[in-house]
């Protein structure tokens, strides 16, 4: 069940990551940042969200539907 949780937070601020990302990408008008940062932040918690899902995967914490 904390596995659970663990990825629906991830996705929730994966998906604000990507709000924040279209925010900053009409407010700023290319003349900062921001927008780079909010996307590479969104990567990162992809990338994080998809290796605690592989491991929670591996070790039997949840399974996979077909299987």
């Amino acid at each position: 069940m904390l596995v659970k949780l663990i990825v629906v937070i991830l996705l929730l601020a994966i998906v604000g990551s990507l709000f924040s990302g279209l925010y900053f990408l009409v407010k700023d008008k290319g003349e900062t940042k921001r927008l780079v940062h909010s996307l590479t932040i969104r990567i990162g918690l992809s990338v994080f969200a998809f290796i605690v899902l592989m491991i929670a995967a591996l070790t039997g914490v949840i399974k996979p539907h077909g299987f």
